[in-house]
């Protein structure tokens, strides 16, 4: 060194721009230690330091683990070994690039979401940001649910999001029947829409499982589609009346009364 032979902690934390605890850090795991301790115990650092802290520094920038450093990186005697260690980081550096990429997709969506939803709901934010995780487009689901749905579906998905997704498209090819039904002016109350009632009854069972008391929840829900998927709300509002009909008349053919009849007559 041109001035001083040995620099202090706190000299070589400015001069390398780290901080003195890094440097002591360092120093307690053994990565890069002082060259000499003053008589009153500061570490004081010497000019073969420096550099060992910018090969350091250096290999820490391309994202290799300190453990990596001190175990591998500094013991390779060869360029393959070196190359090698270079390829595998560069691997996992592209992984970490394509996570972070559709990270921020994911965040930029569900930013959106929570904009449209006006609601700060953790529980809800959770389950939102999970669906967006593993691609499916269908998160405006739990956007537009009741909570005390959302802790049902919990409770009987037991988080399977492959169950609820099926369950969601199960839900559609019904909803797509019942649409092409009422365009081909087929009578709500023939045998072939009374059939098709008895599907959608037995999917909102299937959806409820018995549990009577979230229903007024479900038509809460099928009420408040503006901020449905717009395809589906459109083609739901199209068919709401249709089977609303089929409804009353499937059970009617049980025996019984639609139960929405019920509560209105309690």
């Amino acid at each position: 060194m041109s001035k001083k032979e040995y620099l202090t902690v706190g000299e070589l934390s400015k001069i390398m721009n780290v901080t003195v605890r890094t440097l002591q850090y360092y120093d307690k795991e053994g990565i890069l230690c002082p060259s000499k301790m003053s008589e009153g115990g500061r570490r004081l650092y010497s000019s073969k330091d420096i550099v060992k802290l910018n090969q350091i520094l250096s290999f820490k920038y391309l994202g290799f683990s300190l453990d990596d450093i001190k175990e591998k990186i500094f013991k390779f005697d060869t360029t393959e070994e070196v190359v090698e260690a270079l390829s595998q980081q560069e691997s996992i550096m592209e992984m970490q690039i394509n996570n972070l990429s559709k990270a921020l997709k994911s965040l930029k969506t569900f930013k959106d979401e929570v904009i449209q939803m006006q609601d700060v709901n953790f529980d809800k934010y959770a389950t939102i940001i999970e669906l967006i995780r593993l691609n499916s487009k269908e998160y405006w689901v739990i956007k537009a649910m009741d909570d005390t749905v959302i802790d049902h579906l919990r409770e009987t998905l037991q988080n399977d999001f492959k169950k609820g997704e099926e369950l969601f498209l199960f839900y559609k090819k019904v909803l797509e029947e019942t649409l092409e039904m009422k365009k081909m002016n087929i009578s709500n109350t023939s045998d072939q829409a009374i059939e098709l009632a008895g599907r959608w009854w037995a999917m909102i069972m299937d959806f409820t499982k018995g549990d009577m008391s979230l229903l007024p929840k479900l038509m809460e829900f099928n009420d408040n589609k503006q901020i449905w998927n717009p395809e589906i709300a459109e083609k739901q509002e199209q068919i709401d009346e249709f089977i609303g009909k089929a409804l009353e008349a499937y059970f009617a053919k049980q025996g019984a009364s639609f139960p929405q009849e019920d509560k209105e007559n309690e």
